[in-house]
């Protein structure tokens, strides 16, 4: 208990202290990490709860399976003895991502796990006519990303979780391909101080990957958030919950997602985010409607705003026994 106590008061100390380092970083910074690590599509947001609340979801307790994608220790908490989640968004120019993760709450410990694809779609494969600047089309050939994550999370009190996954990632592109293994790594914890909670989480972690003969580093990435309520809780007719994340990016600058959670019974939810310091994402809306604990389900749905880019939409359904 003393040694749980002990990572605690650290994890609070760097939660007061590193946000503020990082977005001084952001004005003083001289040198762009912008673009300098492979395998980016990891960095892509997979639950529909979490966008709507601006991608500030580390510090959400209850994302049962769907924690393996935000933070490994968020499964900890899971009251449910299965839960299967599958997600879908379809990304501008014909992308599109698929999701799925599955949780099992054990005596040991909760046991999950998870599967990612982003399909890039089909494009024309070309070839330069010798002698002229002209291009024939010859075919076409296909691009896709795939990413699959075992994890393992644990309960060490009533209030303290942490969890560890191992994610195998392969991207492909026609005939030519790049693969790695990394690890995440992740803490959540309750302060006693009403409903705080905090979080961190490392994601990405691992050695540099190799695409034909070009080597690259993984989108290492660490971060830090917290969360209340600042109407009511979890058993109250009516909730309001706030959220902050820090984010600590290894190929690009320091950024902040914040969120906002209305709930009432529990049942249905409205939500908002915004994000700051990023260079075309903005704000993000999404309403949520839980079954639980009658039905064991939940469906999920926001809107992110990509500026330039346009709207993502997103959907998440979940389900579980009890």
């Amino acid at each position: 208990m003393k040694e749980i106590k002990s990572i605690v008061k650290l994890l609070v100390l760097i939660f007061l202290i590193i946000p503020f380092l990082l977005i001084s970083e952001i004005y003083s910074q001289e040198f762009r990490k912008t673009a300098t690590a492979g395998f980016v599509f990891l960095e892509l947001p997979v639950n529909a709860r979490t966008t709507g609340l601006g991608e500030a979801g580390i510090t959400l307790s209850d994302l049962n399976s769907d924690g393996i994608f935000v933070n490994p220790a968020i499964p900890g908490f899971t009251n449910r003895v299965h839960n299967v989640s599958f997600s879908y968004s379809p990304y501008f120019a014909e992308i599109k991502q698929y999701a799925t993760s599955y949780s099992f709450n054990s005596n040991l410990g909760v046991f999950s796990f998870g599967a990612l694809m982003v399909d890039y779609g089909s494009m024309p494969k070309t070839q330069k006519v010798a002698g002229q600047r002209v291009y024939n089309i010859v075919g076409t050939f296909n691009s896709r990303s795939l990413a699959f994550a075992l994890s393992y999370s644990k309960m060490l009190t009533d209030k303290f979780s942490f969890g560890i996954a191992l994610k195998y990632v392969n991207e492909k592109i026609d005939i030519y391909s790049a693969s790695n293994t990394v690890l995440d790594g992740g803490v959540l914890y309750y302060t006693g101080l009403g409903s705080l909670r905090i979080g961190a989480t490392i994601q990405n972690f691992g050695t540099d990957a190799k695409f034909i003969n070009d080597p690259f580093k993984m989108p290492a990435v660490l971060k830090l958030g917290a969360a209340a309520e600042i109407l009511g809780d979890f058993h109250s007719d009516y909730r309001i919950t706030t959220i902050m994340e820090a984010i600590h990016p290894n190929d690009g600058d320091e950024r902040l997602n914040t969120g906002f959670e209305f709930s009432w019974k529990n049942i249905f939810s409205i939500r908002s985010g915004y994000k700051l310091f990023y260079d075309e994402e903005t704000y993000s809306f999404g309403i949520g409607i839980n079954g639980e604990p009658l039905l064991p389900v939940s469906f999920d749905i926001s809107i992110s705003n990509y500026g330039r880019l346009g709207n993502i939409l997103r959907l998440t359904l979940q389900a579980g026994i009890l």
